[in-house]
């Protein structure tokens, strides 16, 4: 299966957080030829609505379209850029990678460098690179050139492209969470091409997850949808190195996974389990005693509460420049999404 055209086009825009706009408008155009509305918030988060046909619950899909990345601290005068992480990253996925920041210029391509490890002494070469250990490298001869193109501030991501492996592999920096957009888009799709569900469906592009939920917050306040399901990536527990459980092994091939857990609707995840065995969509659970850790957690208390679940597609090797996932996954979690919608009928109750 070809890497789907809307995701392919997503994951190759830089769109870290708190700068999601370019990504912001590749998912807007591409949910335009079937969404009856679209928008931007002052946040920056989008939407894509899908209008219903016989006045049932309002349904949010909801992914984040922000990336973790790195942002410019200093400037030296030899040209060399130090420069902090806008997420969460672990040094040694950074060590040896192409960078691409964007600056009022454009775009200024570089390198990450450190000290090679011949000019290290014998305990350096057995710890761990710490940022404070590595810079940028534009090649620039001083730091007035290199100020001259960039300025403290300035944020980038890892520059590389898509890659497809066999058996619907995927592989690209920025699958968390352009993922969960991408889905959210598609199964709102599904739902128009089949002709609407009982109520609108609102897919949602939300900003800034990376840095603590914050779109998801502002755009479950003003959208006020009467059920939410929340979209991302999950760690995959097929690569070596991991621990499974017999009914919680999260291959690459074995679709969604749908979460269930104290603070995650139970009548949410009923329906979603319901919808993915009429539907013959294989799937696997997972479990969490508190948090979630994802946008589930802003929507589920807005306001007076949003009945929320959580669907998540598995990941190899999160927060990094490979990290991998199936098509396959993607496409049936899309179809999922789109079964639980058709199957909102009005006055679906979600009293706990």
């Amino acid at each position: 299966m070809a890497i789907p055209t809307m995701l392919d086009a997503l994951v190759r825009v830089a769109g870290p957080s708190g700068q999601e706009a370019r990504a912001a408008a590749v998912w807007r155009e591409h949910c335009e030829p079937f969404a009856a509305e679209t928008g931007v918030d002052v946040n920056g988060s989008s939407w894509a609505r899908v209008p219903g046909t016989s006045g049932g619950p309002t349904l949010a899909l909801v992914g984040h379209i922000d990336e973790i990345g790195l942002h410019i601290t200093h400037i030296d005068d030899e040209g060399f850029l130090r420069f902090g992480q806008v997420g969460g990253w672990d040094p040694v996925q950074l060590v040896g990678q192409r960078v691409v920041l964007s600056t009022r210029g454009g775009e200024v391509r570089g390198v990450i460098g450190r000290k090679a490890i011949h000019v290290m002494d014998p305990e350096e070469r057995k710890q761990a690179p710490e940022l404070k250990g590595l810079h940028i490298d534009i090649g620039a001869a001083s730091g007035d050139e290199a100020r001259a193109l960039v300025r403290i501030g300035d944020m980038g991501v890892i520059d590389v492209a898509p890659l497809e492996l066999p058996n619907d592999r995927m592989v690209s920096r920025a699958l968390d969470n352009r993922v969960g957009c991408y889905v959210a888009a598609r199964a709102a799709q599904l739902v128009a091409q089949a002709g609407g569900a009982p109520g609108d469906v609102l897919a949602l592009a939300v900003v800034q997850e990376e840095i603590g939920l914050q779109g998801a917050k502002t755009a479950a306040f003003r959208h006020r949808p009467d059920v939410a399901i929340v979209i991302d990536v999950t760690q995959s527990n097929d690569a070596p190195g991991s621990e499974v459980g017999q009914d919680t092994h999260h291959k690459l091939g074995t679709g969604p996974v749908i979460e269930r857990g104290s603070l995650l609707h139970p009548r949410v995840f009923d329906l979603l389990d319901e919808a993915a065995s009429a539907e013959n969509i294989g799937h696997t659970l997972s479990s969490s005693a508190r948090s979630t850790g994802t946008d589930a957690d802003a929507f589920t208390i807005s306001r007076a509460g949003i009945p929320t679940g959580l669907v998540s597609v598995p990941l190899r090797y999160m927060h990094s420049a490979v990290e991998t996932v199936c098509i396959d996954d993607i496409e049936h979690t899309a179809k999922l999404l789109a079964a639980f919608a058709m199957r909102l009928a009005p006055g679906e109750a979600f009293a706990r």
